[in-house]
């Protein structure tokens, strides 16, 4: 039998990672106390009610630690291994390429399998997704789902408050966790199928 194998971007901060880990360190920084339920606005400094010079400034003193302690959902690591001997796992980030060797440790750390990792510095994943060949893109953040989508990428939107009520395209489908990931792709290998034929 034929194996039906996928080249698949993933986007690690909330995606990967849990949504808020953030929380305590912005909170204790700028003495706040926000909850996840808060979080109605990816943007960072728009929830926290700062500028985006003060964010910049906090993040660029603290972002290499944050990233070092980011807990990571606890069921993609076995997920991923699973799905690692018969699909290319791409992981492609915003984050900025100065965050290389943490997000590198962490990833090892974790045991993570990966082809290949991708720190942009930008939140356009479009020409990323298309260079690799992407069938599926695994995402948090709404606006880059979208357009990762409207390339003819399937979309996985992982759920967090802040991509909440927002328009799904048929290539599109909102999960909560991997294991719903897990039976997505479980589905696409069985029936060769797109996620608008799913």
């Amino acid at each position: 039998m034929n194996i039906f194998s996928l080249t698949i971007g993933i986007d690690i901060d909330a995606t990967l990672t849990e949504p808020y880990y953030w929380l305590p360190f912005t909170n204790e920084h700028f003495g706040l106390n926000q909850k996840p339920e808060d979080m109605t606005c990816y943007d960072l400094a728009v929830n926290l009610g700062i500028s985006e010079e003060e964010y910049l400034a906090f993040y660029l003193e603290h972002g290499e630690k944050i990233h070092r302690h980011s807990p990571i959902r606890k069921e993609a690591p076995s997920i991923l291994q699973d799905m690692y001997p018969t699909h290319q796992l791409y992981y492609i980030t915003a984050r900025h390429p100065n965050m290389e060797k943490v997000t590198k440790d962490w990833l090892n750390h974790h045991d993570i399998p990966q082809n290949g990792l991708f720190l942009l510095g930008s939140h356009d994943k479009v020409g990323k997704a298309q260079e690799l060949r992407c069938d599926l893109f695994i995402e948090d953040r709404y606006e880059n789902a979208r357009a990762i989508a409207e390339s003819g990428v399937d979309v996985l939107l992982m759920d967090c408050t802040y991509n909440r009520d927002q328009e799904m395209l048929p290539n599109m489908k909102r999960i909560e966790n991997w294991y719903q990931v897990q039976d997505v792709i479980s589905t696409m290998e069985k029936n060769r199928l797109t996620l608008k034929n799913l």
